[in-house]
């Protein structure tokens, strides 16, 4: 350490490095660029390396600019280099400094059957968030990347009404189906559901009572020592955010957690005034919360699993909304409120997710035809025997128009090829008998396009509609990729299509990911960096791999 510390040389090649490491750094931990400007920084690399020159924040500036552009073009080749169908996420957020930011990552599956995903923008917003103007910011977005709209299979987003109306212009213009994350709507479920005034009045004495050991430092040392003398984990309290049903529910296991060493600690008179025994909550309350835990477990737990972003999710959705309905239906519980809880659930799910639990046929049916689509969930035992055959014949004719799309581009293929082939030899005279009879090759592609190489394509999807169906449900430990990797050519169509429809998430959670980064990017301290540079410094955060 001692020789590291005396080491005063430092050549430009090792100077070029440390620079370049720095910049690493910044975009690694989404630190501001202007931290190269702080004195702690500064004195620090000069401690480390007194020979090294710390360049100013416009070389810095310069360098990610650079940096940006050079990954740019790696995730515009990488999705050029892909004919596979993109799913989009996008959300919108205002940051510290009241800037509106829109972000958009992109999903696909690449030709290895792995789950592949970018972050497009978080594209600085200047004009009103119109539907008009966000379908545009969107369409700006994918033809600055290259990607035709043809290519973009479904776009994810919440549930605000001008993004809905945005997404319904995109659909009438390009087909892009639209897809409400399910994660928001879980949380406009839960949230409906938990407006019962006795869970509310429960809810809100386990904050006030969280609350005041996070303000005490009395009470919180006492709990510790609680805990320790009966044994009980050293955690914590959570205090939640009203707004976010998920946090009360993290709030309220922490609390049943740690229910008698809070209540030992709140009977110390060390601790608690006589006129604050108040803050304990009320027999009665602390069982309406045991079994509020329970019947929120189920939608912790789908909202966690389908916020995933490593696997795939969407597929999943319609089997998991049918187990959340059957959940509402436990009747283990005694609490009439948390039973209210419970049917005031069921609503809110049947309103919110009707075209997820049953197939229509004017509907897109994005959902059910992932599910169908995933070996896991073939037999889609969600849905009436009526309705599994006919999103079974929807797949059938979806798989049908795959086909007809690669025979026209192999058709058009061989014009080309014969047009160019025509050109470069020498035309052989037509005369007028030929002419009204018909040439050799005329009569060869009548014989061809008879119908029977329809009748054959016809014939060979229905084959493998049978076969795929009629096989069993893979274990839902399975990874549905992997075995379309394995079984790709048993299943050449159907293959096609689910690389199509098993890239689309089931929830916006990666565009509301990259605003994670924004924010510690563009924080209090770093208002004045500019949009541009914060959509950069995103950017290469979420994209740049082994920085």
């Amino acid at each position: 350490m001692n020789e590291f510390l005396q080491k005063k040389d430092c050549s430009p090649q090792f100077a070029a490095a440390l620079t370049d490491s720095v910049l690493n750094m910044i975009i690694k931990d989404m630190r501001p660029l202007s931290m190269v400007e702080d004195e702690g920084f500064c004195a620090m690399v000069k401690t480390f390396q007194p020979g090294y020159v710390l360049p100013k924040i416009t070389c810095f500036t310069n360098m990610m600019e650079k940096k940006y552009e050079d990954e740019f073009q790696k995730v515009k080749l990488a999705l050029s280099s892909s004919s596979s169908m993109v799913s989009l996420t996008t959300d919108a957020w205002t940051s510290i400094a009241t800037e509106a930011y829109l972000g958009m990552t992109c999903h696909f599956i690449n030709n290895d059957w792995e789950l592949v995903s970018y972050c497009l923008t978080t594209m600085p917003l200047e004009e009103r968030h119109t539907a008009i103007n966000i379908a545009s910011w969107i369409e700006t977005a994918i033809e600055k990347f290259g990607i035709p709209a043809s290519r973009i299979k479904a776009v994810v987003h919440d549930n605000a009404a001008n993004v809905v109306a945005a997404l319904k212009l995109l659909e009438e213009r390009h087909g892009i189906s639209s897809i409400r994350c399910a994660g928001h709507t879980l949380q406009l479920v839960v949230n409906q559901a938990l407006k019962n005034p006795q869970i509310n009045k429960a809810i809100g004495a386990a904050r006030c009572l969280v609350e005041h050991f996070k303000k005490s430092e009395i009470a919180s040392s006492k709990l510790k020592t609680k805990q320790k003398q009966m044994g009980k984990p050293e955690h914590k309290l959570i205090q939640d955010v009203s707004v976010r049903w998920n946090s009360s529910y993290y709030m309220i296991s922490r609390l049943l957690e740690q229910r008698w060493p809070v209540t030992a600690t709140l009977s110390d008179p060390e601790v608690t005034q006589r006129a604050k025994h108040f803050l304990d909550l009320k027999a009665e309350q602390w069982s309406l919360l045991e079994e509020l835990e329970q019947a929120l477990k189920p939608f912790e737990c789908a909202t966690v699993y389908l916020s995933g972003g490593s696997y795939v999710t969407l597929s999943s959705l319609p089997a998991l909304i049918k187990g959340l309905m059957k959940s509402t239906q436990n009747a283990a519980f005694d609490n009439t409120h948390v039973q209210g809880f419970q049917a005031a659930a069921a609503i809110e799910i049947s309103k919110r997710w009707e075209v997820e639990m049953s197939y229509k046929d004017a509907a897109t049916n994005t959902s059910l035809i992932a599910a169908a689509l995933d070996p896991r969930f073939r037999r889609v035992k969600f849905l009436s025997p009526d309705e599994s055959l006919k999103l079974q014949v929807k797949v059938q004719a979806l798989a049908l128009e795959v086909n007809r799309r690669v025979i026209e581009s192999q058709q058009q293929q061989h014009t080309t090829e014969a047009q160019t082939s025509a050109g470069v030899t020498e035309k052989r005279s037509v005369s007028l008998l030929d002419t009204l009879l018909g040439s050799d090759s005329e009569e060869t592609s009548s014989q061809n396009d008879s119908g029977d190489e329809a009748d054959v394509i016809s014939h060979s999807v229905r084959e493998e509609i049978l076969k795929y169906f009629g096989e069993q449900p893979l274990p839902k430990s399975t990874d549905p990729l992997q075995w379309w990797k394995a079984n790709e050519a048993r299943f050449p169509s159907l293959a096609v299509l689910a690389n199509s429809y098993l890239c689309v998430p089931a929830t916006s959670t990666p565009s509301e990911r990259l605003f994670s980064a924004a924010g510690n990017i563009v924080s209090k301290k770093r208002a004045s960096l500019s949009p541009e540079h914060a959509d950069m410094l995103t950017f290469l955060h979420y994209n740049t791999r082994d920085v």
